[in-house]
């Protein structure tokens, strides 16, 4: 006798199917520790871009099935779920899948019974309460607590909880009176399907910020190293023929070659040698071009210095008139005191 499958079953199953041909993007999701209110209000916030749909793993793997995946993808994505939920979208892929999901994460308090997802370390610190019973109440779970300078403080760095303990008594409590939420609750994403390539979340989380810029720093490297073995680019010609025309124009300028590039450069270069050697000789031995040439680099000197100097001199003023004030003011007091 054929046991009969009860009709919600096989409805549920039949969105299921729906749900993932649809999607070009599936996911499974772990739900456990999610507050029933929170579960609802994320659902609808997301819903716009995903959908989701929380049912038993046998009927998910038999949907699954009958869509034609690899049940062994579903049951790679299934490892780290304790309370499995499908998710699929045609809007993101992966990566964004994952960005958008970790943005429902939140910490709440530690409950008793919770196993501690990471070394829990409470730092050296001033935590800002004031004195108080808090203070015993933090030293009996082990977090070494002391009233200074008017407030409760943390004497030193301690870890309290290795991964993997489990929460005992008031310990998490008082984690949670000195900021300290370690339980992560919200849409954790256990791993990706897409164009058959299972990602795991490892994979998904990624640094954007730190990403562009190692991008960006790549990117100048290779500029530079195409740069610095002349490989001729789009993009790096113009570096290369603004390079070799330094290079050359410097060379064209200590061989002493003479163009029309160069040229003004010489003038000037030897101009600056003959007012050298000039204003090393007697006056007797130069011209009247000469001299006015050297009095005109003179007087500019000198007025670069005055300018110089006029710039300092309100600030020197300003103290003079400030010691002339202090000095009075001495006056007036012994005249005040003897009559």
């Amino acid at each position: 006798m054929i046991p009969k499958v009860r009709s919600w079953k096989r409805d549920t199953v039949a969105e299921l199917e729906a749900m993932i041909n649809s999607g070009s993007t599936l996911a499974v999701i772990d739900i456990h520790g999610v507050p029933a209110g929170s579960m609802i209000g994320m659902r609808d916030s997301l819903r716009g871009d995903m959908e989701i749909r929380v049912a038993k793993k046998q009927l998910m793997r038999i949907a699954w099935k009958n869509a034609g995946l690899e049940e062994a993808d579903l049951e790679t994505l299934f490892e780290s779920a304790v309370q499995p939920a499908i998710v699929s979208t045609n809007k993101m892929n992966s990566f964004n899948l994952f960005t958008e999901l970790k943005k429902t994460e939140a910490g709440r308090a530690a409950k008793p019974g919770d196993i501690a997802p990471h070394d829990i370390i409470v730092e050296k610190m001033d935590t800002g309460m004031p004195p108080g019973p808090i203070v015993g109440e933090l030293n009996s779970v082990g977090i070494p607590a002391k009233i200074m300078k008017g407030s409760v403080q943390i004497q030193k760095t301690t870890t309290v909880l290795s991964a993997g303990d489990v929460f005992e008594g008031d310990m998490g409590m008082m984690l949670s009176k000195i900021g300290i939420n370690p339980i992560v609750t919200g849409l954790k994403l256990c791993g990706a399907l897409e164009d058959g390539v299972v990602f795991a979340p490892e994979t998904l989380d990624i640094d954007y910020e730190q990403f562009n810029t190692d991008v960006i720093s790549y990117a100048a490297g290779a500029f530079n190293l195409a740069c610095n073995i002349a490989w001729f680019t789009k993009q790096t010609m113009p570096t290369l023929l603004a390079k070799a025309s330094s290079e050359a124009l410097a060379v064209a300028l200590e061989i002493s070659h003479e163009s029309e590039t160069t040229m003004p450069h010489l003038v000037s270069r030897a101009h600056g040698s003959a007012m050298g050697v000039a204003g090393q000789l007697d006056s007797a031995a130069l011209d009247e071009e000469l001299q006015a040439l050297l009095g005109a680099a003179a007087d500019a000197a000198v007025a670069a210095v005055a300018s110089t100097s006029a710039s300092d001199a309100p600030a020197e003023a300003e103290e003079e008139e400030e010691e002339e004030e202090e000095e009075d003011a001495g006056f007036g007091g012994l005249g005040d005191l003897f009559g």
